[in-house]
């Protein structure tokens, strides 16, 4: 059979790879396919001067790409269900071979189009004075493009051999043939998840708050006499089955009909209405409706809602995964107005959310086991067959630090603590144990049912966020992350797909909110701590799914202490180092093509100018440089030749200037100093039109001898006139007006797409320019912090706070206004407001309580002066924090309708050295 022939087309701005008649660009199986998409497309059509025929060959091009990617997207789920069967040894291993191969031309591929736009970006055209130099120089950079052309061109032949050997293998072993709806269950036909509904009550732990709630809603019929909807949501392996089928076996008799579903991800409407049918009619003895095996889909509702008229029943519906699962059964069982209820347990709280269109829905969050219930658990199995079922003296220690591991995880607590009941009760076996659990993870077979259970969720996730949720493996277990960090490493790592009407940002926020909902992602929530609400990690066993994802599809390799997960073949994407030496950047050649680099080394000095030197000529494709709390000193000027670089981050750190080659990154989008010595940003920063963040300031020491000084002071970062050029800015922070002056002030306003903006030092006479600046420009504002020169400045106009956009939703104000504005309540979108050295001589609580949304207020340090502060019935109906602190002259708070209940979780209550007088007033209730 004759080939066609392939070729490369290259235009002014672009190239096509055209194989067998076909246009094919990069692609880890569908997710590098989703990204090369975006790529392409995003780098082709971001050219001005591309011909309609070069358009319409792109749109081409991107939808041959977009049926690879179906095809694609259970790829590597697939493998590893395949790896379970009968032929593991054989066509798992191929498949697995097969998508590795298709990674490997995908990462080829986008490779040798960021080299294209780099050279391309290196040696633009421009204009020069004299003729003759021009000339030359045009001549120059022709010969320079050409041979870039010719190098690509040769990419690309051997891009287009291995992309035909890959595809007829393929089609020779099968691998393109495997059913796309191909079942996400077991193949080995054995779910380790159905044990948990045959357990003895002795087995079971740590239910007993959840049990009785679930079986409140369910019987108390003077709560909603209408159908309601009980949601048990949480990440899988917390025993939500196992609670389930406790409390169903518990109340089941207490309805006219009952039924158990076991949902799963894969199933059809049918035959999930012909079971609601059949159990009803055995549970009441009754033969189940003669025909029902040929009913479709509206004679299978009508015939439930039948059943169902004037019975009160009762159904559970175990394991769902699609989102709109109520579309399926809302008609069917139909709202009699006799109490059904239906129970659901879901690893998404979307499930429960979409049940909200036409029933009340009741949430239970199942929380992992407190430690305490966790070591119980685990003594019953792992001391299971001893004569007194007790942990021994010797192994207590080694007992909970193997618990601790588990994180509450009733899963896994009760895989680890029965492996543990098959060997001797020695220090050195559960010693052994403790030190290798993450090779256990994945080998030993009492224990892969843990990590096939976990890995469904991962799965289950479109590839827009399979890479997102991946990227929390370059960050060490128990890192807990600043949500905005990740979200813009998301965006500049091309992750976010833009969405009409919303920011990268919003749309960013988005998808991490959706790995919330869907219990892979948890917020962290310190202590008397609400701000770290902003913060999130990954519970620690997830981590170890991720990272085994991690390197079975070269997304990243971690070092650390512990080692390291080089390995040959797959040149890596991204490199985190934990607790190693950079000095494996020596090591890192262009063969890698690197595009993160993110340093969570606290303990070795980096990046020597031997080492910036290899790694700027190295990672020249590099996106993303992220080297926050690092011991960092400064930044060489090679940084310049970073032209892909988006995202550099630099905070707390001891660099001290950057260099003028910043200027030269026109790719930039981040730029973080916060928390180094930066106290100015060069001049040529205003050539950086694509940048999106540009946030820095340095805390001012406290000196605890000086009561006066405010330990949040900051002092900013100095900017230049031309910033008001860098018109995508979205946050732009903490800026020193008193080292700026009036006229760059002034440029605020064409800055009109900010969200965020932070301004510290703020004089009298320039506050007037700058709230004249939001008021007229900063339509989109939502965060706000303004810092006034001094606590003493008494010509701080309170008004200027009218001229603030409705669309806040934080305030932060440092600043002596004296008495709040009545028109501060315009600002119903206010959820946090944050308030110091304002010297209130009212009680701004007044003022403050018709703000219903506020979820977080702090008013400290001398805000208020006033001896009292009055709390009245139903203000602040959303508060989840307050905290008052340092108010000098303050000596009591007053409820006097006794309607804010705060738990300790949500107070924080400071009395420092000032205010030893202050108590609580006998009226304010805390709990």
């Amino acid at each position: 059979m004759k080939k066609k022939k392939s070729k490369a087309v290259l235009g002014r701005h672009c190239i096509f790879l055209i194989v067998s008649g076909k246009k094919i660009k990069l692609g880890m199986a569908e997710t590098a396919v989703g990204i090369a998409i975006d790529h392409l497309v995003r780098l082709l059509t971001q050219e001005a001067n591309l011909s309609r025929g070069v358009r319409s060959k792109v749109s081409g091009m991107k939808n041959e790409l977009e049926a690879i990617q179906c095809f694609l997207k259970d790829a590597d789920m697939k493998a590893d269900l395949e790896a379970q069967g009968s032929e593991a040894s054989g066509r798992a291993a191929g498949v697995r071979l097969w998508v590795k191969e298709l990674r490997e031309v995908a990462f080829h591929i986008e490779d040798i189009i960021d080299e294209y736009a780099f050279h391309l970006e290196r040696h633009p055209g421009r204009t020069d004075h004299d003729c003759f130099i021009a000339s030359l120089g045009k001549v120059g950079r022709s010969i320079i493009k050409l041979k870039a052309r010719h190098h690509i061109a040769s990419g690309i032949q051997e891009i287009r051999k291995a992309v035909v050997e890959i595809k007829e293998r393929s089609q020779r072993y099968g691998f393109d043939s495997i059913d796309s709806t191909y079942d996400r269950r077991y193949v080995s036909g054995y779910d380790p998840r159905k044990g948990s509904m045959y357990l003895e009550d002795d087995d079971v732990v740590g239910i007993e708050f959840p049990r009785d709630e679930l079986v409140g809603w369910l019987l108390n019929k003077d709560l909603q006499p209408r159908r309601a909807v009980i949601s048990v949501v949480g990440m899988g392996g917390l025993g939500k089955t196992t609670l389930a089928r406790k409390v169903y076996d518990l109340v089941r008799n207490r309805f006219d009909c009952h039924a158990w579903i076991t949902v799963s991800q894969s199933y059809r409407k049918e035959e999930l209405l012909k079971n609601v049918i059949k159990q009803f009619c055995k549970g009441n003895d009754r033969p189940a409706p003669e025909g029902i095996d040929s009913m479709d889909e509206d004679a299978l509702t009508e015939q439930v809602r039948v059943y169902l008229e004037q019975k009160r029943y009762v159904v559970f519906f175990d394991d769902v995964w699609k989102r709109d699962f109520w579309r399926d059964i809302e008609h069917a069982l139909l709202d009699n107005k006799i109490g059904g209820r239906i129970v659901i347990t879901t690893r998404s709280k979307q499930v429960g959310e979409f049940c909200k269109l036409s029933s009340v829905v009741y949430v239970h969050e199942l929380k992992p086991l407190n430690p305490e219930k966790a070591r119980e658990l685990f003594c019953k199995k792992a001391f299971q067959f001893e004569v007194m079922g007790l942990c021994t003296p010797e192994l207590k220690d080694l007992s909970h630090q193997i618990v601790e591991r588990c994180g509450g995880l009733p899963l896994a607590v009760v895989a680890v603590g029965g492996l543990l009941s098959t060997k001797d009760k020695t220090i050195y076996e559960w010693k052994n144990l403790r030190d290798s659990l993450s090779s256990e993870l994945e080998s030993n077979l009492h224990l892969t049912s843990i990590q096939e259970i976990l890995s469904l969720s991962y799965y289950d996730l479109p590839y827009r966020l399979k890479c997102c949720f991946l990227y929390f493996g370059m960050y060490p277990e128990d890192y807990s992350i600043r949500q905005s960090r990740l979200i813009r490493q998301w965006i500049s790592e091309g992750f976010v797909k833009p969405r009409k009407d919303k920011t990268l940002e919003e749309v960013a926020q988005e998808y991490l909110t959706e790995l919330i909902d869907r219990s892979l992602v948890q917020k962290s929530h310190p202590r008397f701590r609400p701000e770290y609400s902003k913060h999130c990690h990954v519970h620690d066993l997830l981590h170890e799914v991720i990272r085994t994802k991690m390197m079975e599809l070269s997304f990243c390799h971690v070092l650390s202490e512990k080692g390291s997960t080089f390995s040959g073949g797959l040149a890596t994407r991204r490199i985190s180092i934990v607790n190693g030496s950079c000095n494996v950047l020596h090591n890192v050649n262009q063969s890698f093509q690197v595009r993160s680099i993110l340093n969570l080394n606290s303990s070795d000095k980096i990046l020597t100018k031997s080492i910036w030197r290899t790694f700027t000529k190295n990672c020249k494709l590099v996106k993303v440089l992220d080297f926050q709390d690092c011991i960092l000193d400064y930044i060489h000027k090679d940084i310049g030749n970073l032209y892909h670089l988006r995202y550099l981050n630099i905070s707390n750190t001891k660099v001290k200037m950057l260099p003028r080659s910043i200027g030269k990154l026109i790719n930039l989008e981040t730029l973080d100093v916060c928390g180094s010595f930066v106290v100015e940003i060069p001049a040529e920063i205003k050539r950086l039109s694509k940048l999106r963040w540009l946030s820095g300031y340095n805390e001012i020491e406290f000196n605890s001898d000086n009561p006066h000084l405010n330990p949040c002071q900051s002092k900013g970062i100095k900017v230049h006139e031309g910033i008001g050029c860098l018109e995508a800015l979205q946050t732009l922070g903490h800026v020193d007006a008193s080292e700026t002056g009036v006229k760059v002030i002034k440029e605020f306003g064409k800055l009109t797409q900010l969200r965020g903006l932070g301004i510290c030092n703020l004089r009298s006479e320039d506050g007037r320019i700058l709230f004249g600046c939001i008021e007229k420009k900063m339509t989109h504002l939502k965060n706000l912090c303004v810092t006034t020169m001094s606590e003493d400045d008494t010509s701080f106009d309170s008004e200027w706070l009218s001229s603030l956009p409705q669309t806040l939703e934080t305030l932060q104000l440092k600043a002596p206004v004296r008495k709040l504005p009545e028109s501060i309540t315009r600002l119903q979108y206010l959820e946090q407001l944050n308030i110091k050295w304002s010297k209130l001589e009212e009680d701004p609580v007044k003022t403050l309580k018709n703000l219903h949304n506020l979820v977080c207020m702090g008013i400290t340090y001398d805000a208020y002066t006033g001896e009292e502060m009055q709390f009245e019935k139903g203000v602040f109906p959303k508060l989840k924090c307050l905290h008052i602190s340092h108010l000098s002259v303050l000596k009591s708070l007053v409820n006097r309708g006794r309607s804010i209940v705060l738990s300790s979780k949500a107070f924080d209550w400071s009395l420092p050295k000032t205010t030893e007088g202050a108590h609580w007033h006998p009226a304010f209730e805390t709990t």
